[in-house]
């Protein structure tokens, strides 16, 4: 029973964010936002190429008939992402990329981890922390975009801080997933306060699937 009045909340609530941002950008545009979720959640987690299908329309939808809108959404994230990375990376020493379309793949042999900063349109970003060479104190990662499929590997005795903001999609984060909009969470691992090596990550996209797997 309240499981069942968890899961009514749960879609009242999505269903007014989803009538009010109507009202606000048109619903068109956030219904193309959803598609455009739901097609990498399918492809991501069923390995269904339909997902393909569905992440396209939802595309063609926004691109087609909002292009203003698209390219206004941009500059917004792009103009955000720089502000943010000056406020972010305050020592100066670190990575800045900006692209349209990114693909990070640091999962499959051993890599120096840096402070730094990426911005793309679209982005697909593999880290697998345990093959991870960190020779700094502190590092910040911050990735920002419009479309991302972000899957962090952590192990369990790393230090870590995630920041995780999305308009649309899913945050999972060990056996904890939430999905809808306007998504947010905050974590860290139990021992980020007393390791040696602390790492701050900061992702933020207007559509995107964020898994952070536990090892």
């Amino acid at each position: 029973m309240e499981n069942r009045n968890r899961n009514t909340a749960i879609m009242l609530i999505v269903a007014g964010t989803f009538f009010l941002l109507g009202k606000l950008i048109g619903f068109l545009p956030v219904s193309a936002l959803i598609l455009i979720w739901l097609g990498i959640y399918k492809v991501r987690n069923d390995g269904d190429s339909k997902g393909y299908i569905v992440l396209i329309i939802g595309a063609v939808l926004l691109l087609g008939n909002h292009l203003t809108i698209v390219i206004a959404l941009i500059l917004i994230s792009l103009g955000y992402f720089l502000i943010q990375s000056k406020k972010v990376q305050r020592d100066g020493s670190y990575l800045q990329n900006q692209t349209f379309i990114e693909s990070i793949k640091w999962d499959r042999e051993p890599w120096v981890l840096k402070s730094m900063s990426r911005w793309s349109v679209i982005g697909e970003v593999r880290m697998d922390l345990s093959m991870a060479l960190q020779d700094e104190l502190e590092t910040i990662v911050m990735l920002q975009g419009i479309i991302g499929d972000i899957d962090i590997i952590v192990p369990e005795d790393y230090g870590i801080l995630l920041e995780a903001n999305v308009l649309v999609g899913r945050i999972g984060i060990g056996e904890e997933k939430d999905s809808g909009m306007l998504n947010k969470r905050i974590w860290r691992s139990a021992n980020y306060e007393t390791s040696e090596h602390k790492l701050k990550l900061i992702v933020t996209y207007a559509v995107a699937d964020i898994e952070v797997k536990i090892l």
